[in-house]
């Protein structure tokens, strides 16, 4: 086993210098040759008082424990007598510590990148905008259209276009529901939702505002309110002005 060059290194305690020495000479901690690392140990130590370092207990205490694990080591086994490992102990000490270890570097490198990260501050609404719904998913849309949908089935009549396939029909495309949003926002501050949907002529055409307004909410570029029980749709506050040019 190769000699290890101590550089004095500084340790949380005697089970990450024992650690270190099990890296430095690759080997398993489930198999600690415990003459070998001992040695080391008692080494590092023995380093550290040349240098008037104040050895802590703790790290006496650990060296006094693989003095006793190398005695017992060496004892005479019959085959009459139930045998265990004296490194037992030892060896879940460490594997805990070293998962321990693992969720504090882990956590450190969390906190590491959150120092990198700027959060904008609030902004401080003008109006009452606490029945706005922010972040909208795929099931709060599809619950907002399902509600419309079923009011209006209860006011009028299905059309006749409700019941032909749309098998065979060509699929309208999302980017020109995006388009067609949009501009209504030129001439409108809000656009009723339900007036949107029931404006469409075919199931394919209703599809395609879906994902269309899906896509403006997770851009951020348009906002769902919810007032006097009906959907509005509004630009946010930051494309209210690139709406002019659409």
């Amino acid at each position: 086993m190769n000699e290890v060059t101590f550089h004095l290194d500084a340790f949380d305690g005697p089970l990450d210098l024992l650690l270190h020495l099990i890296s430095k000479n690759k080997v398993e901690i489930t198999d600690i040759p415990i003459a070998e690392i001992l040695r080391q140990y008692l080494e590092y130590i023995r380093v550290m008082q040349e240098f008037d370092l104040d050895v802590a207990s703790d790290f006496i205490a650990m060296a006094a424990q693989l003095m006793q694990i190398k005695s017992k080591m060496l004892l005479p086994v019959y085959e009459d007598e139930p045998q265990e490992d004296p490194r037992a102990q030892l060896v879940e000490q460490l594997l805990e510590y070293q998962r321990f270890k693992e969720a504090g570097g882990y956590l450190g490198g969390i906190a590491e990148a959150g120092r990198d990260l700027y959060i904008r501050p609030q902004e401080h609404l003008e109006k009452d905008y606490s029945n706005v719904i922010y972040d909208h998913t795929a099931e709060q849309l599809s619950k907002a259209i399902d509600e419309i949908m079923q009011r209006a089935q209860r006011r009028l009549p299905p059309p006749i276009t409700a019941f032909k396939s749309i098998v065979g029909k060509e699929a309208v495309p999302v980017n020109g529901r995006i388009t067609h949003i949009l501009h209504l926002f030129t001439k409108n501050e809000t656009i009723k939702l339900e007036t949107l949907l029931l404006s469409s002529q075919s199931r394919s055409e209703i599809v395609a505002y879906f994902l269309a307004i899906l896509e403006l909410s997770k851009n951020g570029r348009v906002v769902l309110d919810y007032i006097d029980d009906d959907y509005y749709l509004r630009l946010s506050a930051e494309n209210r002005e690139a709406s002019d040019g659409v």
